[in-house]
């Protein structure tokens, strides 16, 4: 066991260093440029979208712009809100949460482009239903020369998708809070997703159309009223951040630039796990969107940060600093601890109630994602097979150490990031094509 840790801490120290957190930002400050911020401008035309003024049941797509929103945030709303920030503020400090919010910004604008190409280039599968995502758009749009970078995405998202930290951080709370065995969480957990992930996306977007929006008002509005008990040390924290994001140690020198490098990395690397800008996850999602307009969909995807990060990330990053508590427990413990202090007795149910939702609503769209990667390496029939495998793993994944759970999505994440933004760079053209086209329809 001690070998397995070891492998997968020097992998994640390999992949995820700084060249990979120059070439996230890198790519989303070109795509920022060579769009000329332009899906920015149409933010609240973006909502105009999902309240369902332009939807049409007689269009390529298997699920509503809401319905395929809600799919992606319930994959990215979850335990990276929670005991990712947690986490980011244990490693980076609270400078880490600047880097998050710069990362959700640049998110937006990759998501953009991820996403549009996610309906752009979707190819039937053998029911004849189109599937999107980056393994098709790269396969589609760049020919078959591209297909090795197809299939890189496809074996990473079937391991990184599996829901480990997800199971691992509810089995760590439970048996914190109400001492059941991290198994039997495993176990119950394996039940639920089997069940719901046997149907398919329609089911998934079902479901998750109706957890979605009440967990997202539940928790948010729940960390409002602990910000406002904790309101007068608000203002100090917002400095802390800003003042923290470069370091402490440039004002009175020492090692400057390691401290600025294990922030910035830190914050990114938590970022893109919360949002999954990049990482090619989310398109999969939209990419089954009901529409002929791809650049619709864009417009819809490029909200999936502005509310994971700059909404539901900052507002646990602003109960764990207001309150505290910093601990060496795990993310969510942290974050559990936070909602305790300031609201005893209420803020049990809260950590209870939301926690258990995120976790649940997370696991059920990652097991749609595996799936699809394992239905795309190895067809319909034969992917579907890889469901047991996949579901036998969750039990594992409750008793295995946060350390190494953490190394191994993260490393998975780095090698769907590369395939992911690489082939949106060279189908970027493509992208603003559609966008200009669309703008002057409008």
């Amino acid at each position: 066991m001690h070998q397995f840790e070891q492998f997968w801490s020097y992998t994640v120290s390999l992949l995820w260093g700084l060249p990979l957190v120059v070439f996230i930002l890198g790519t989303a400050i070109y795509f920022s440029v060579i769009s000329g911020l332009k899906p920015l401008k149409l933010f609240f035309h973006a909502f105009s979208i999902l309240s369902g003024k332009y939807d049409r049941k007689d269009v390529p797509g298997e699920v509503s712009h809401f319905k395929a929103l809600t799919v992606a945030l319930s994959g990215t709303i979850g335990m990276g809100n929670i005991a990712g920030v947690a986490i980011a503020i244990g490693m980076g400090g609270a400078g880490a949460i600047f880097w998050m919010w710069v990362a959700g910004l640049f998110g937006m604008i990759i998501k953009f482009f991820t996403c549009t190409l996610a309906c752009l280039y979707r190819k039937k599968d053998e029911d004849g239903i189109e599937q999107g995502g980056p393994m098709y758009f790269i396969e589609c749009g760049l020919g078959k020369r591209f297909k090795p970078l197809a299939i890189l995405f496809a074996i990473a998202g079937l391991v990184g998708c599996i829901p480990m930290f997800q199971v691992n951080q509810l089995a760590s709370l439970l048996e914190s809070e109400l001492s059941i065995t991290p198994l039997y969480t495993g176990i119950a957990a394996l039940l639920i997703i089997g069940t719901i992930i046997i149907g398919d996306i329609k089911r998934v977007g079902t479901v998750t159309a109706g957890v979605v929006p009440i967990m997202f008002l539940l928790y948010v509005l729940s960390s409002i009223f602990v910000i406002a008990i904790n309101f007068e040390v608000i203002p100090g924290i917002i400095q802390n951040i800003f003042y923290s994001a470069f370091g402490k140690e440039a004002v009175v020198g020492g090692a400057t630039g390691l401290i600025f490098k294990e922030v910035l990395v830190t914050g990114i690397k938590r970022a893109i796990f919360s949002n999954e800008a990049g990482v090619g996850t989310e398109a999969m999602a939209h990419g089954a969107a009901q529409t002929r307009e791809p650049v619709r969909e864009g417009l819809v995807a490029m909200l999936g940060p502005f509310i994971d990060t700059h909404i539901v990330c900052t507002c646990t990053a602003l109960v764990i600093l207001s309150s505290g508590v910093l601990s060496n427990d795990s993310g969510v413990l942290m974050t559990a601890q936070s909602f305790n202090q300031a609201l005893p007795g209420v803020g049990d149910l809260i950590v209870y109630l939301v926690f258990t939702l995120f976790a649940v609503s997370t696991m059920i769209t990652y097991s749609y994602y595996s799936l699809k990667c394992a239905r795309y390496l190895f067809g319909k029939k034969l992917g579907n097979k890889y469901l047991y495998i996949y579901l036998s793993i969750i039990p594992l994944s409750a008793i295995w150490s946060q350390s190494t759970i953490i190394n191994i999505v993260d490393s998975m994440f780095a090698l769907m990031i590369f395939p992911t933004l690489l082939s949106t760079i060279l189908l970027s053209k493509k992208v603003t094509d559609e966008m200009y086209r669309y703008f002057e329809k409008l």
